[in-house]
């Protein structure tokens, strides 16, 4: 397996959707690839923050974020992207 395997099914790994062969293939590429390990950990915690951030839709967004940023978000969101 390669790293580009890996984040490629990375969710069906997340998410149990691979077989217990296919498992097997990813948690012994995790046990030699220190890159990977910190990929799936930084992944973790991005989808973590994602769902803490929407987890309150109407609470106002913090005064430290910038307001260039939030502008940002907003106008991207009426794009659709």
């Amino acid at each position: 397996m390669t790293c580009r395997d890996f984040i490629e099914f990375l969710m069906d790994y997340l998410s149990d959707g691979l077989s217990a062969e296919e498992r097997a293939i990813f948690d012994a590429h995790l046990a030699e690839c220190p890159w990977c390990v910190a990929y799936l950990k930084t992944y973790r915690e991005t989808v973590a923050l994602g769902k803490a951030a929407l987890a309150e839709p109407d609470k106002a967004v913090p005064e430290e974020v910038p307001e260039d940023l939030v502008q940002a978000v907003l106008a991207a969101r009426r794009k659709g992207n």
